[in-house]
């Protein structure tokens, strides 16, 4: 067999396998999405909207309570993590070449990106719950920007070092300032990348349960106060699913949609802002 050959034929084996992988990838993400929709989307009515969550074995009820208490959460993480974490990855990227401060920043970003979330959740609960003496809506958006916080600082840093250096010549050229140069020329240049990352933060943190059990923890009635413990979405599905109630499991297939919708709709939200961006 010739080399030519024997090339040609690892080239198409590698192929084949890569196919082959993408197919089973595709398969069992088709598999999840039929069996939420099958068992979840029956519960999407206008009571689960309306109405809070029931009590043991009765009937009827909804997930208001954790709907709203899933939306204030990840209100306030979004408008924390956001302004911290872009202007964490302006530091990296424009100030901190040769700083040692700035490579002890990646590397404790790195350790957070990779840290498990029930890690942060408890460190969460030592700092936060245990000294304040209660669980809150304001200790679960703690808990969730210190796990969205690092990918917007990561996805900020990595969008700012493509901007080319003639652009930032350029605008120095005209006696610009460092800092007016860094939120005003390159930051306006990647802010579709940069926003694509504050979108995939919220997608990841959305569906997290671990921290939100140690720091909001759940509550079985409307509540807007983010002082108090909160009824969220991730924690409602994980005590639901796990009871004998059929029409709790029912609720948490519901709710268990309703997530994977919402970080659908983000996700393809994300690739659509970002592919806009690479066609202009």
């Amino acid at each position: 067999m010739s080399l030519y050959t024997q090339r040609l034929w690892i080239n198409r084996i590698g192929i084949g396998l890569s196919m082959l992988a993408m197919a089973l990838g595709f398969v069992a993400l088709l598999w999840i999405l039929w069996t939420l929709f099958s068992k979840g989307f029956s519960a999407l009515n206008w009571d689960f909207f309306t109405k809070d969550t029931p009590a043991p074995g009765s009937a009827g009820g909804g997930l208001r309570n954790a709907i709203v208490g899933s939306g204030l959460i990840l209100f306030v993480t979004t408008f924390v993590s956001t302004p911290f974490g872009i202007l964490a990855g302006i530091y990296l990227a424009e100030f901190g070449d040769k700083s040692k401060f700035a490579a002890i920043t990646r590397f404790v970003t790195d350790i957070m990106l990779s840290a498990p979330s029930i890690i942060i959740g408890l460190f969460v609960y030592a700092l936060w719950v245990v000294s304040f003496g209660g669980f809150s809506g304001w200790a679960g958006s703690v808990a969730l920007s210190l796990i969205a916080i690092p990918v917007v600082l990561r996805t900020t840093e990595n969008m700012l070092r493509l901007v080319p250096p003639s652009l930032r010549e350029a605008a120095f050229a005209l006696g610009a300032p460092r800092w007016q140069v860094s939120l005003k020329v390159t930051l306006r240049s990647v802010k579709a990348g940069v926003v694509t990352g504050v979108l995939l933060a919220v997608a990841r943190v959305t569906g997290e349960t671990a921290p939100l059990l140690f720091t909001a923890l759940n509550n079985q009635f409307y509540n807007t106060n983010m002082a108090k413990p909160m009824g969220n979405l991730p924690v409602v599905i994980f005590q639901f699913g796990m009871s004998p109630y059929d029409n709790w499991v029912q609720l948490a297939w519901g709710g268990s949609l309703l997530i994977a919708l919402l970080v659908l709709a983000i996700n393809v939200g994300a690739r659509v802002i970002f592919r806009q961006k690479d066609n202009f």
